[in-house]
């Protein structure tokens, strides 16, 4: 066992497999997929070019009460591809004048979170702990684990706290003492799936006329598409291209903090069985789309997807998949649908509404901590309009 057991009330582990049975029992958080070890050993298996840690905080007696997963990635200033270039090039040109920047231009991001999803997915604190508190242990043990631990063999430039949602920043704000800068990124695209939609067709009743006829009109378009679901039996003989149509739709970002290894469906399935979802789009025998998303607790989450965009405005590929992580939802009869960042109009034209997200990052050293003030309030998520395809119920007043 590579354990680093120090400081005041936190264990550092290298593996996810060197936590004990106990202390998973004391947590009680498997049941949240993402604070599965199933979930957790597929996805850093199969990045080994990501350095995974994970943090237990106890309490004063030596309960475990919080855990979270920490991740270091490689962020290149060079990676950005969006309106923020211009300024990217300001930033790269003061670093070097004072010598904090390399041509490499490469940092080194401690990130405590869930690298491949947005959300609240890389922490985890017991409902009868002061969550306040417990996140302000958490940044000092990270912290901790850099300067005292020498956990990493080499530096570390800056530290990210992700995804917070707007109910938890009262608590998260007290980052803001430790010198942390705050910023919105893309909102996640929600949609609360109503009791009354027994079916797909029960959603489409309570669409107003114009985007029903919308959604009618992507399913015809999409009628020509062989969909399959994609399992341990299937997979390998669909990675390739998935591969290829993944790459497609993530070299559309402006920036990615890390790239998913499409291997890692393999674990996924293999340990989460049916609660991951990958389902495949062929046309005249090829593969032109898929989807992948977890079932977790009530909530179905989409994960990634790929598309072949020489055929996605002709087949309605994308708008098809909205549709279907809608079917999905309803048969299994999940509350809400989490679709996640980017495309965030065509989400609200089916029926998904944003939830702001706040992220904390904040370099290691305090000059370049000054400069990237200057970045980070330069950033801002990408405005789109609000879409609302849904009839205003009728409310029925009891007399």
């Amino acid at each position: 066992m590579n354990l680093c057991k120090r400081v005041h009330n936190a264990n550092y582990y290298n593996s996810i497999y060197d936590i004990p049975k106990h202390i998973w029992n004391e947590l009680d958080c498997e049941n949240n997929l993402y604070f599965n070890p199933k979930y957790l050993s597929a996805i850093a298996e199969s990045h080994p070019n990501i350095d995974f840690r994970y943090v237990v905080l106890f309490d004063d007696n030596k309960n475990a009460k919080a855990f979270a997963t920490i991740q270091v990635v490689h962020f290149y200033l060079d990676s950005v591809q969006n309106e923020l270039q211009s300024f990217i090039e300001q930033i790269k040109k003061l670093g070097r004048k004072f010598g904090i920047l390399s041509k490499q231009t490469s940092f080194k991001i401690l990130t405590c979170g869930n690298t491949f999803v947005s959300g609240e997915h890389g922490f985890f604190i017991k409902g009868n702990q002061n969550k306040q508190k417990v996140i302000k242990e958490l940044a000092k043990s990270v912290v901790h684990l850099v300067d005292k631990e020498n956990a990493f063999a080499y530096k570390i430039s800056g530290f990210m706290l992700k995804d917070f949602v707007q109910e938890s920043l009262s608590m998260t704000d007290e980052l803001l003492e430790y010198h942390y800068h705050s910023f919105n990124v893309e909102p996640n695209m929600l949609l609360a799936i109503d009791k009354e939609w027994i079916d797909f067709n029960g959603y489409l009743a309570a669409m107003k006329t114009k985007f029903r006829v919308k959604a009618k009109k992507a399913m015809e378009l999409s009628l020509p598409l062989e969909i399959v679901e994609i399992n341990m039996s299937n997979l390998k003989d669909y990675l390739p291209q998935m591969k290829k149509l993944y790459k497609n739709v993530s070299s559309k970002a402006g920036f990615n903090l890390g790239t998913f290894n499409l291997e890692s469906y393999q674990k996924l399935k293999q340990n989460l069985g049916d609660n991951y979802i990958i389902r495949g789009y062929i046309l005249k025998q090829k593969l032109v789309g898929f989807l992948s998303g977890l079932i977790n607790q009530n909530q179905l989450d989409a994960h990634f997807v790929g598309i072949d965009y020489k055929y996605n405005r002709k087949y309605a590929i994308y708008q098809r998949m909205l549709y279907d992580y809608i079917s999905i939802a309803l048969e299994k009869k999940v509350e809400h649908i989490n679709f996640g960042r980017t495309a965030s109009e065509i989400k609200s034209s089916v029926g998904a509404v944003p939830q702001d997200l706040t992220i904390y990052l904040r370099h290691k050293r305090h000059i370049p901590n000054k400069i990237l003030s200057f970045f980070i309030n330069k950033i801002q998520p990408t405005p789109f309009q609000q879409k609302f395809p849904f009839k205003a119920k009728t409310l029925v007043v009891k007399p």
